[in-house]
């Protein structure tokens, strides 16, 4: 399993921060599924929709979630031009770069953004939490938490 599909940042994560249950979840660049079907896991009545590139990775994601395809999909999309309508209460981007504009555009009003790197400065993907947060801020949405635990870190924010 690659430092990109691992799931193991929900060891060093607390989203209990999040006070409500969110009814749509999206998990941006989804590979393997593992971080949405975690929160599927966490939030059993919410909806989940995994976006990834690759339609391989989506296609492994889809095989293991067989058991939840009443809540959980997955399909084939870029971030950069992803639409929908209804919009989502809890946007996660577990080693992903963070698509700002993107995200707080399909965020719904009161909606959680959640950016975790696995192994924070050594992620890939990794952004630093000062800059998570500026650019958040920027475009509205109050920082709940920004840490480092363990070896990864996460970025927690919502909007007004």
């Amino acid at each position: 399993m690659s430092a990109r599909t691992r799931p193991n940042i929900w060891c060093h994560c607390r989203p209990r921060s999040i006070g409500s249950r969110p009814a749509r979840i999206l998990d941006i660049g989804t590979g393997t599924g593992a971080a949405a079907l975690k929160l599927a896991d966490r939030y059993p009545d919410a909806e989940v929709v995994g976006i990834d590139v690759s339609a391989q990775m989506v296609a492994q994601a889809s095989a293991r979630s067989a058991d939840l395809s009443s809540r959980v999909r997955f399909l084939v999309a870029d971030i950069a031009s992803f639409e929908e309508e209804e919009g989502f209460d809890l946007i996660a981007m577990l080693n992903m770069p963070p698509f700002f504009d993107r995200v707080v555009a399909l965020l719904r009003p009161g909606g959680f953004v959640l950016g975790a790197s696995s192994y924070g400065s050594r992620t890939p993907f990794f952004t630093p939490l000062g800059l998570l947060e500026r650019g958040f801020e920027r475009r509205g949405l109050r920082t709940i938490a920004a840490e480092q635990n363990g070896l990864g870190t996460y970025y927690l924010a919502k909007r007004s």
